[in-house]
């Protein structure tokens, strides 16, 4: 386990049995983007819904009968656990299924897995989030975190990236978010008549991101791994170290607790050991292709 980060650790409801799921109710679905939306669970067991708790930046394993499972990043607040959203992208079988449910329905849930992003290392520095398209859900628990604690950190940054500008998420809470002091930047790959923002790469907003202080700053980047290793870059010859960058990363997690080895990525098992990794922990193998 990569000890830098929190998990919940023995406080997880998985302890006892991690290859049990347990139910989940279904008791709010909302469209966010074209084939994107996200589902608010609840546990049926009353005792362990109350216990649940999660870390931003963890993941839970949804389990559909006849169709398997697929591990799925918590996008809600960490501090309301008694409500799990789960912001979806439809692309195979197990996430296709879950988008022909409604309301009411149910499936199963383990977790919560994995490892969180290290907010206490975060404390005292300005704070840079980069997502990419569908990597914005791992980090807006993260931003609910840092709002809520808003007087521990230094800038607050918010650097995104979608394909178009009817794909971005989560545009609803801007405002709350800058309210609360949330510095947020946008582009789009292609625009549209209407876009008057941003035109480009997601780490194009890195490089010209001002006012910016690489010794005192803190990097957390979701996205596709192209654009998380260009963003890398970029915040390396602006002057960051890859210490103070860090990761979420996805592979094909199976098991969540790595007997399976299908997440494999050099040494490390991206489902215990990961998803979010300090940048030169995983960046050797992140470059190699095929790997």
């Amino acid at each position: 386990m990569n000890s830098a980060c929190s998990t919940t650790g023995e406080d997880s409801i998985t302890q006892a049995n991690s290859w049990v799921p347990h139910t989940a109710v279904i008791r709010k679905v909302t469209h966010e983007v074209n084939e994107v939306s996200t589902y608010h669970l609840a546990l049926s067991d009353p005792a362990l819904a109350k216990a649940y708790r999660f870390e931003p930046g963890q993941f839970n394993m949804l389990y559909v009968p006849g169709a398997g499972e697929s591990a799925i990043s918590m996008s809600g607040d960490p501090d309301s656990p008694e409500t799990l959203a789960h912001t979806i992208r439809f692309a195979g079988n197990v996430t296709r299924s879950i988008a022909t449910m409604e309301v009411g329905d149910t499936l199963g849930l383990r977790g919560p897995f994995g490892t969180s992003w290290p907010l206490e290392k975060c404390v005292g520095k300005d704070v840079i989030l980069v997502a990419g398209g569908i990597g914005l859900p791992p980090l807006r628990p993260l931003i609910h975190r840092l709002l809520v604690e808003r007087q521990r950190f230094g800038q607050l940054h918010l650097l995104y990236g979608a394909r178009s500008p009817d794909m971005r998420l989560y545009t609803k809470e801007y405002r709350d978010w800058s309210e609360k002091g949330l510095l947020i930047k946008e582009t789009v790959d292609r625009k549209n008549l209407g876009w008057q923002g941003n035109v480009g790469v997601v780490s194009m907003l890195l490089e010209r991101l001002e006012p910016f202080d690489p010794a005192h700053s803190i990097l957390m980047i979701c996205g596709p791994e192209l654009m998380m290793r260009f963003t890398a870059r970029a915040a390396m010859q602006r002057g960051m170290t890859p210490e103070q960058i860090w990761v979420s990363t996805e592979r094909n997690m199976q098991c969540a607790i790595g007997l399976c080895g299908h997440c494999q990525l050099g040494p490390e098992f991206i489902c215990k050991d990961g998803p979010i990794f300090r940048y030169d922990q995983i960046s050797p193998y992140l470059i190699v292709e095929g790997l």
